[in-house]
């Protein structure tokens, strides 16, 4: 149970019900005359946002997230998230820490998430328990600060050494680290963005003082850095800094927050950007979006133009050239080479984080310069990756929304994960309201996306209900609801997966072309009970990998479908099947099941059967391929012959195999007299178990060999890891070889042999195989070790 004062109940919900003007939606987006702003923009706004109180959701998958989600917010206790705040204040805690990244060098992240997430679901929802969850924590947040008299507030182990150290100039940093900590910048941002949404979307003043203190202390802790130790700490990973601290300036007027921005700003990154080249190649995604989002930010705020160049481009060149059909980015959290995805398709592609962030760059470019393509990004990334991201019947995320051919998902836990896309997904679906609809500086309304709702636009004392099932039904229906008659520009998105759109208004056909925004424009006086009904018919249609036109994803208007593989895991060569048809129509690829549920069946092409097809968004625990190999008959036959070598090969192998671990199976690693030191690790991914030891780490193993024979130790790892990876490899201790795993590139296994001395295998019927980390390293992930013989 959480720990409320008892005076702290009634005023909250009082304050709460007195209007809804504190309510005023996006944090990072400005809204028409918002007094709360000391900073208005300096350039012309050409879409404001709506509050998100204004806009509420009706029934839809969309919906169906949204419950599932404040039902979990609900059950978070804030005193297990405030523990270590308290503690480290020199107070006593009044619950225990959750486990995952909260007991972790990260500590503290995830309770900047949990307050967004509670004040955005008070906007959405109007549900006062998460008003009081809200005021509780900065209540809590302040007597710490008050505490510590430092004006600093935190949960990150050891942070007051830390701290210290970076004040003091000494700066150690290989990328996710700062002197010993896990991104500790990171962290801090998390906390000051939840505090500024508490008081954006709650209307709590002491949020908004919190956040201040924070950022003062940010101040005096990096005055003494000089440009060089700046840019030597920046090379950790620093979240939001930049873009939080330009909403201080925004917030308070006082000119230090915004040059406190600049100071969080990555030469190395950002400099490139605003040149127009493309740096990113083997760059960490989610460590880039947010300096480009803090860059859109400042330049609502100075009308800075480099600051306009680095997000543009950015933009331009993630979705462009880095980004699935999902509209997801990453493969194992990097950016690759621009439009090489092919061979990345795995387990670890899509980081939710990445796509949260991008959503927010998105609407601050949408803001500037409305456009249908910017909103055709959005409505992608929204529809296919955040909705996807989510199990619908228990709110649990993903950390990654994988695209192995043949993969599926894996959910967070309740109380026991706490990572970073917890902590994102704990927002994403409580604020599916936001950027529905936009407002025109010319006083227009934009409907941007096709999710039942009903806004309740308060300067026109109107309502705008939309109802409709797109895809499933090609028409979206508008009603308005006014006391009095107004004037004023209806604009409706022409998504670019539709073709022929009709409009109707009062039953009555309305010809309209799309303007040079890209939205088809209805300028009238509106009336109580005016209808207009839009129909955007959908057809199939596919999108190939940019670098491999037969390997593609299916969709049906906004919707990615993925194909239902069962519970089985598919075989890795063959196991997932693929389409073979001469006609290069996918209106021809598929029958219905149930249409209205946008159930599916490849039509009479599957190889080696037909697949179900259903709603990527809508995957729960199945295994799933949205991505398919497409063959002609002439090269389907080739294709056979090829997956014929395979098995061949395969063969070859289990004939000259002596012996065989299956790593991470219990009778197995006994039968092999597995150990292992406290720092090791075993999971699942790509269908296949693995083994690692962390630094100062090692694991053993016996295996048999053939005495008289030559023997090959023949171990499989997967490629593109990214991370310390090497280590020696023993037998019978001695060592035969050194391995790094990031010389393995491709998204694949990787077989890699390492011959053993003969001398190390005469006149036995067994050794002893040992991998040792090297220092800063780990070895291993390993998903296979066999021996065989020549």
């Amino acid at each position: 149970m959480m720990h409320f004062p008892k005076c702290a109940w009634v005023l909250p919900v009082l304050i709460g019900a007195l209007g809804s003007s504190a309510a005023q939606a996006q944090t990072y987006l400005p809204t028409p005359h918002d007094a709360r702003m000391k900073v208005q923009p300096q350039v012309p706004v050409k879409a404001y946002a709506f509050d998100l109180a204004q806009v509420k959701l009706l029934d839809s998958p969309f919906k169906v997230a949204e419950q599932a989600d404040t039902k979990y917010l609900l059950k978070i206790e804030p005193d297990r998230l405030l523990a270590d705040f308290r503690d480290h204040s020199g107070l006593k805690a009044k619950g225990t820490r959750y486990g995952g990244w909260e007991s972790t060098g990260l500590a503290g992240h995830t309770l900047g998430h949990y307050l967004s997430a509670c004040a955005l679901a008070y906007a959405s929802t109007g549900n006062a328990k998460f008003k009081q969850r809200t005021d509780y924590i900065v209540a809590q947040l302040e007597e710490c600060q008050q505490a510590r008299k430092t004006g600093y507030v935190g949960a990150i182990p050891k942070e007051n050494q830390l701290w210290a150290e970076v004040a003091s100039g000494n700066i150690r940093s290989h990328g996710f680290d700062l002197n010993g900590a896990w991104s500790p910048w990171y962290t801090v941002h998390k906390i000051m963005a939840g505090l500024l949404d508490a008081y954006l979307y709650c209307g709590n003043k002491t949020a908004l003082t919190v956040n201040q203190g924070l950022a003062d202390w940010t101040g005096s802790t990096i005055k003494g850095l000089d440009e060089s130790k700046m840019q030597d700490m920046l090379v950790c990973e620093y979240g939001g800094m930049a873009e939080t601290l330009a909403n201080t300036y925004a917030l308070s007027g006082d000119k230090k927050y915004l040059d406190l921005s600049y100071r969080f700003y990555d030469k190395r990154i950002l400099d490139p950007l605003a040149a127009r080249t493309d740096i990113l190649p083997g760059k960490h995604s989610n460590t880039q979006i947010p300096k480009a989002i803090a860059s859109a930010r400042r330049y609502e705020l100075t009308g800075d133009k480099k600051d306009a160049a680095i997000a543009g481009f950015f933009w331009q060149t993630v979705t462009e050239n880095h980004s699935y059909a999902t509209g997801g980015n990453s493969n194992y959290e990097y950016l690759g080479e621009p439009r090489k995805l092919n061979d990345k398709l795995s387990e670890n592609t899509t980081e939710t984080c990445n796509t949260y962030n991008m959503l927010k760059l998105t609407q601050h470019l949408f803001a500037q310069q409305p456009s249908a393509k910017l909103m055709d990004y959005y409505e992608r990334g929204l529809y296919n990756h955040i909705l996807a991201s989510q199990n619908h019947a228990t709110g649990m995320t993903t950390y990654f929304v994988p695209l192995r051919m043949g993969g599926r998902k894996t959910y967070s836990d309740e109380f026991d994960t706490f990572t970073c896309c917890v902590g994102s997904g704990m927002e994403n679906h409580v604020k599916y309201a936001e950027n529905i609809y936009f407002q025109g500086q010319d006083g227009s309304v934009y409907v941007n996306l096709f999710i039942p709702s009903e806004l309740s636009w308060k300067d026109k004392g109107l309502t705008l209900r939309q109802e409709s099932q797109l895809p499933a039904s090609d028409q979206a229906t508008f009603t308005v609801t006014a006391a009095k008659t107004r004037a004023f520009k209806l604009r409706l998105r022409q998504p670019r997966w539709t073709k022929n759109p009709q409009v109707r208004v009062n039953g009555q056909p309305v010809a309209v072309m799309p303007d040079a925004e890209g939205y088809l424009v209805l300028d009238r006086k509106w009336k109580n009970n005016d209808r207009v009904e839009l129909t955007l018919p959908a057809d199939f249609y596919t999108e190939a990998l940019p670098d491999n036109p037969d390997r593609r994803a299916l969709f049906y208007g906004p919707t990615l479908l993925a194909g239902v593989l069962g519970t089985t895991e598919p075989e890795p060569v063959t196991g997932v099947p693929v389409l073979v048809t001469a006609n290069n129509d996918p209106n021809g690829w598929v029958k219905p099941v149930d249409a209205k549920q946008l159930h599916f069946q490849t039509a009479g092409l599957g190889a080696p059967h037909d697949v179900p097809l259903m709603p990527f968004n809508q995957t729960g625990n199945e295994y799933y391929t949205v991505y398919w190999d497409v063959f002609t008959p002439e090269k389907w036959a080739t294709q056979q012959r090829v997956y014929e070598a395979a098995r061949q090969k395969q063969q070859a192998l289990e004939a000259q195999t002596v012996d065989i671990l299956r790593v991470g199976e219990m009778q197995p690693e006994r039968d092999h007299s597995f150990t292992v030191t406290e720092k090791a690790e075993t999971g699942e991914e790509h269908g296949r178990k693995w083994r690692t030891v962390n630094e100062g780490g090692t694991m053993a193993f016996t295996l048999k060999v053939a005495p008289a024979k030559a023997n090959t130790l023949l171990l499989t790892y997967w490629g593109m890891d990214n991370r310390g990876r090497v280590f020696d490899v023993l037998v019978d201790g001695e060592k035969i070889a050194t391995e790094d795993l990031n010389r393995y590139k491709e998204s694949r296994f990787y077989d890699v042999s390492y011959p053993i001395p003969p001398a190390l295998t005469k006149g036995k019927q067994q050794v002893k195989v040992t991998f040792q980390a090297k220092a800063n390293n780990s070895a291993g992930p390993v998903y296979g070790v066999r021996n065989v013989q020549q």
